[in-house]
């Protein structure tokens, strides 16, 4: 059986992943109390369900705070079992919840959007630790169903290496382990005929060809991520999330993320650039 569970902050799309799960032939429950997660498992079994997904969150109230222990009982009884912990910036949820006008689950009499946020980021501060998390508050709807199939189809057996590019003045994403800043070197957007294109197109390519310091950059990263990759192992992590960031996230740190997953290739790597997916 693999079970897939969904968690997170309301309005970060834990709906939209769960559907993209749908889609991809998983039996999906939405608001399952943690203490039912073992009952309702041996029911889905009993039933021939191999692929489930089940969303888990702070609208189950009090029950939220088992989740830690049932996951580590379903886990020791050999169930594939993974988190996904999708979050977005205050900011980014607020205007989310205005926008789509929809009530906030914990909001109430005299609280605030924003208040409800932060008791909702509290009750939630043990899940993230369980499984990876997903910072959606710069990807389109499209984009996260993409990275949750991508997450998902990983072998849950193998550490995932996973290259993310970004732009600092979009923000810096909170699911990164580690961040690297690429902003010191030689940037394409102030030549008007390269601007247009992105790090993974050829006339970029060559512009970089032309730069030690960019190799240089790329062999310092790819060296301290060899070094310390057998210590994350050994923490029996399922994913360990390197983030490069440029200015704009469209050249520099989409090329160093490219090569730096080239570089790994021996490895169980995903590439993301999370500029590159905002209009897609």
């Amino acid at each position: 059986m693999r079970l897939i569970l969904i968690s997170g902050l309301s309005g970060s799309g834990k709906s939209v992943a769960l559907r993209a799960l749908e889609d991809s032939g998983f039996y999906c429950v939405d608001n399952l109390p943690a203490t039912m997660l073992p009952e309702a498992l041996e029911l889905y079994a009993d039933f021939g369900y191999q692929d489930i997904a089940i969303s888990v969150d702070t609208r189950s109230g009090p029950s939220l705070g088992a989740l830690p222990d049932v996951v580590a009982q379903l886990r020791a009884q050999n169930i594939d079992v993974r988190l996904l912990f999708l979050e977005a910036r205050p900011e980014t949820l607020v205007k989310r919840f205005s926008e789509t006008r929809r009530r906030h689950p914990l909001s109430g009499a005299g609280i605030t959007v924003e208040e409800a946020i932060q008791v909702e980021q509290e009750m939630l501060s043990d899940v993230p630790e369980l499984g990876t998390r997903i910072d959606t508050s710069e990807l389109s709807a499209n984009a996260l169903r993409s990275w949750v199939r991508e997450l998902v189809d990983a072998d849950s057996g193998k550490l995932t290496l996973i290259f993310q590019s970004f732009g600092f003045k979009h923000g810096v994403p909170q699911d990164a382990d580690f961040v690297f800043d690429v902003r010191c070197l030689p940037n394409p957007h102030y030549d008007q005929a390269l601007r247009p294109f992105t790090g993974r197109d050829q006339p970029i390519i060559d512009f970089f060809a032309k730069h030690s310091e960019v190799a240089e950059m790329i062999a310092d990263i790819q060296a301290m991520i060899a070094k310390w990759l057998p210590c994350y192992n050994k923490e029996n992590r399922s994913y360990l999330t390197v983030a490069i960031g440029c200015t704009g996230g469209q050249h520099r740190s989409v090329f160093i993320a490219e090569n730096l997953a080239r570089a790994f290739a021996g490895k169980q790597v995903l590439v993301r650039h999370r500029q590159l997916y905002r209009d897609h």
